[in-house]
């Protein structure tokens, strides 16, 4: 196996493991998790520091939700199609919350921002970052566009913004479902008479 398939595989391992135990996963538990030896994971990595930034990094890869997005069948109605990529990119933020909640709680602080881990681990920053998620979803409105108001890539930014402020600000027991946030964005919040 090469050093970097290596790599790619006990970062995998160890993520569910940092979701759960943050920075206090230990190696024993790391090499049970990956199948290998303990020795094995500093053959790969430096030290567990440079693990943690390889699995943040992963983390926060928007390569599994734009290959998510990418295989929503566009001949679908587009309330479908955009309940599918909100519940992907849903999903996304979890994970990303997930390990980054766990790190914190844990007391891991690094030295590195975010932005320059994500730099480390994909193409891109952040905006980047977006910008390729903005551009998948506004794909899912190409099909609409003659009918739409606004351009499929304005309205993939609203649709954005909406999905994502939304479930931040709502109490847990009140955040609204995927499918009443697609409903309230293309119809709208005032009832039709």
């Amino acid at each position: 196996m090469s050093v970097e398939a290596r790599r790619s595989m006990i970062v995998h391992a160890v993520l569910p493991l940092l979701m759960e135990h943050g920075a206090t996963v230990t190696t024993s538990q790391i090499a049970r998790a990956a199948g290998i030896g303990e020795g094995t994971i500093f053959r790969a990595f430096k030290d567990k520091d440079e693990l943690f930034d390889a699995c943040t990094a992963e983390a926060l890869r928007p390569d599994h939700v734009l290959d998510a997005i990418a295989e929503i069948p566009v001949d679908q109605p587009l309330e479908d199609r955009l309940v599918e990529a909100a519940e992907a990119l849903g999903a996304h933020l979890e994970r990303m919350g997930a390990l980054m909640g766990a790190l914190h709680a844990s007391g891991r602080i690094k030295h590195r921002d975010p932005e320059q881990r994500l730099r480390g681990g994909w193409k891109g920053g952040r905006r980047e970052s977006m910008a390729a998620m903005r551009g998948a979803v506004t794909e899912l409105f190409e099909p609409e566009k003659d009918r739409l108001r606004l351009s499929p890539e304005h309205l993939a930014a609203l649709f954005l913004t909406m999905l994502f402020g939304g479930r931040r600000m709502a109490p847990d027991d009140d955040a609204p479902t995927t499918r009443q946030v697609v409903d309230v964005f293309l119809h709208g919040a005032v009832e039709a008479k």
